[in-house]
């Protein structure tokens, strides 16, 4: 069962500070509190298992590397090195080295549903559950994909305008529905 997810953060910003004073042990519980999760990320962009292999071990250098620069106050650790991820995961996707593969997995795909999955797990994943189908594809095909706005309208075939509408729309729903509140930053 997992922690409460305030202690959960708290634990995870407490090993990045180690690891910014070089405790390698603190690296270690870091990397087996979220590995399977930055993998499957990794793997549902790449849709390679060992340039996701590649990307996490990289990601985690640049996590050791960066430490020093984390605050805590501007946001988790797991969505730190989430982005992380994701950034370096698009880019490979991107790069000559890699094809695009546009398939149509869905979202459902990407974590691992064990039962050690974060709370924030659960409820991103009810969220994405309660989306229509439209705003779910867009998103997905975004933030997993790495299209633009013009990509996307051409792969399904929309106008652009419809697009941003779907992307905009679907977000606001996602965070209202996690409980971060509305997509203006105070």
């Amino acid at each position: 069962m997992a922690g409460d997810p305030v202690d959960e953060a708290e634990l995870d910003a407490e090993l990045v500070a180690r690891m910014a004073a070089g405790d390698r042990p603190a690296m270690t519980q870091l990397y087996q509190r979220h590995a399977s999760v930055l993998l499957g990320l990794a793997v549902r962009i790449v849709r390679d298992r060992r340039e996701a292999e590649d990307l996490l071990h990289d990601v985690f250098l640049e996590a050791w590397r960066a430490a020093k620069t984390f605050d805590p106050k501007r946001g988790r650790v797991r969505t730190w090195l989430a982005i992380r991820m994701r950034s370096r995961a698009l880019d490979l996707q991107k790069s000559a080295r890699v094809s695009r593969n546009s398939g149509d997995a869905a979202l459902d795909t990407l974590v691992d549903d064990s039962v050690t999955a974060s709370p924030d797990h659960a409820r991103v994943r009810a969220a994405l559950a309660g989306l229509g189908a439209d705003q779910r594809k867009v998103l997905e095909l975004a933030y997993f994909e790495g299209l633009s706005c013009t990509e996307i309208a051409a792969k399904i075939a929309i106008p652009v305008g419809t697009v941003k509408s779907r992307l905009a729309a679907g977000l606001d729903r996602l965070r209202t529905e996690i409980g971060l509140g509305s997509g203006v930053a105070s």
